[in-house]
């Protein structure tokens, strides 16, 4: 029965180790497959950020003149905005990635390794610990067999010496061999009994830590181990969600910058720098005259015609191209001659002052090098052991050179934009006029040279036909590179300031209705350019007049109206 209940225990014992290793085997697992679900995720955020950054990248404007004329326009300057705030958002996404990987895979990765090499020291403990106590059995069943041997050979041996000594035929020495015969296993038998009864003792000791320390140990440790595993679960499920918590702040700020760009589209303003990119100068042609082939006379041209009398025998009737020049196509394409005269009179005004505007910036960085170098061949002058004051002399030559050929280049596209300003219609009469053009009273040389700008193919042309010039001669109009300021002050009444400027450089003003303005001065603006390059500025209730639109930093106020724009 003993052994019975001895073996019911070992075998349950052996059948609890067996049902733990499982266990313990499948937290680890799951550890193992929660690592790798974290890493795929990890993965996804890499590749999702990869993806939005090259999107990002494939949307970016590319560094041509196209794109930079885009660039002007509120709704391209947002859209930049957007890709940018997007590519910072795909950082994000990799922060996300990185923080994974380093918070939760890499710990969970170095966490299974330490769980397999503690699962497996606490189930090699407990197989020693069975094994051990199983041996101390096994020796304690010998011992038993052998002194119940030994009591069976003493009941044999005393038996035999009782027979022997009743036996009157056995010699007296067979009775004695017989009796110590006895003696001696009744001595063995007695040592054996003792050895069984110390060796009981000692396996019921053993038998007592085993199960009630060696293996509750065991198994108390076992269960801090899985306790231990299933909280760093729990933390690095929480960890999990933190990761994202965390650039939730920033991942709003990019949202909200998304939506500040889109909120600073101006419909309004994209409208206007499409009218200031295309806005031409030309003026709209005059009322065609009536022409009454019923009678036979001499046709001719009136001065507000779209066309002189040799163009009306050139041209077919009815299929005149002055009046839709709007609407013509430009067949001039590419970037055509140097002083762009492929183009309308503003455009070709605006394109040389960007001309002149950046070959002064040149001129600028050249003298700020040739300062700089002089300064350093002074200090070589003064310090020669620093260096040889003839070496800076090449490059100064060069940097002179370079400052001339810049100049050159400057007067002549300013002796351009003068000749375009010059042709240009005054922004006077221009304003004045209510919708049609003065017809008899105006002078001819306006309207023909407004005809004469068109070529057939509907194209900006310099070249005057021979009966303008006449024109021109029997009617001298003195021409001037300032437009006629003084009908302006005369026929209006003291404007309201709009804003105020900054003079940027020194103005002279030598011409009529002209002010002269120094170098940082503050006025305030009362007109602002209205597409002739002339801003109208006071100083005081006495002092008012036009300055260069490009010599002022205008500000104006938001409620200010501007004046017109004419296409």
């Amino acid at each position: 029965m003993v052994e019975e209940r001895m073996g019911d225990c070992w075998s349950y014992t052996k059948d609890q180790f067996d049902n733990l290793e499982k266990h313990t085997q499948w937290g680890i697992e799951f550890v193992e497959k929660y690592t790798k679900f974290v890493k795929e995720r990890s993965e996804i955020e890499t590749n999702y950020a990869k993806q939005i950054r090259n999107l990002s990248k494939k949307y970016q404007p590319k560094k041509n003149p196209r794109e930079e004329e885009e660039s002007k326009y509120t709704f391209c300057r947002a859209f930049l905005t957007t890709l940018n705030e997007l590519n910072d958002y795909a950082g994000q996404h990799e922060v996300i990635a990185e923080n994974l990987t380093s918070q939760i895979i890499t710990e969970l990765s170095r966490y299974l390794q330490e769980i397999k090499t503690e699962r497996k020291s606490h189930f090699h403990d407990g197989r020693k610990a069975q094994q051990h106590v199983e041996s101390s059995w096994k020796q304690l069943e010998s011992c038993k067999r052998r002194f119940e041997r030994d009591c069976k050979e003493a009941d044999r041996a005393q038996q035999y010496f009782e027979k022997m000594d009743a036996d009157i035929n056995v010699t007296k020495a067979d009775v004695e061999k017989a009796r110590q015969q006895a003696q001696m296993r009744h001595q063995m038998a007695g040592d054996s009994k003792s050895e069984y009864s110390s060796y009981l003792q000692k396996f019921n000791q053993e038998q007592n830590d085993h199960y009630y320390t060696i293996i509750p140990n065991i198994f108390q440790k076992l269960q801090d181990m899985e306790e231990k595993r299933i909280e760093r679960i729990g933390v690095c499920m929480k960890t999990f969600a933190d990761v994202d918590r965390q650039v939730l702040p920033i991942v709003g700020k990019c949202l909200d910058g998304m939506t500040k760009a889109a909120e600073c589209i101006e419909p309004k303003t994209d409208s206007k720098q499409v009218v200031e990119s295309y806005k031409s100068g030309f003026e709209p042609p005059g009322d065609v005259e009536f022409e009454d082939y019923g009678q036979a006379m001499k046709r001719t041209a009136s001065d507000t015609s779209l066309s002189n009398s040799r163009e009306a025998k050139e041209r077919p009737t009815g299929k005149s191209k002055g009046k839709l020049w709007p609407f013509i196509k430009n067949k001039n394409k590419g970037s055509g001659p140097e002083d762009f005269s492929h183009l309308p009179p503003e455009q070709r005004r605006k394109k040389l002052q960007s001309k002149i505007d950046d070959l002064n910036k040149d001129i600028q960085k050249e003298m700020d090098q040739r300062d700089a170098l002089t300064k350093m061949k002074d200090v070589y002058v003064k310090n020669p052991q620093m260096g040889d004051p003839a070496s800076v002399d090449p490059r100064l030559s060069e940097i002179g050179q370079n400052i001339e050929k810049f100049q050159f280049e400057v007067q002549k596209f300013e002796g351009w934009l003068a000749e375009v300003e010059e042709k240009m219609p005054s922004k006077s009469d221009t304003h004045r006029r209510s919708g049609i053009y003065e017809t008899q009273n105006s002078t001819a040389v306006s309207n023909n040279c407004a005809q004469d700008r068109e070529s057939p193919d509907g194209s900006y042309t310099e070249e005057q036909n021979s009966e303008t010039q006449v024109k021109a001669n029997t009617h001298p109009v003195p021409t001037s590179s300032t437009p006629e300021f003084d009908d302006e002050f005369d026929d209006e009444d003291t404007l309201p300031t709009i804003g105020t400027c900054k003079a940027l450089y020194p103005f002279e003003g030598h011409n009529e209705g002209t002010i002269c303005v120094t170098e940082g001065e503050l006025l305030y603006v009362i007109e602002e350019d209205k597409g002739d390059g002339w801003t109208r500025v006071r100083r005081n209730e006495d002092e008012e007049g036009y300055v260069p639109t490009s010599y002022v930093e205008v500000f104006l106020e938001t409620n200010a109206k501007g004046a017109m724009t004419y296409i």
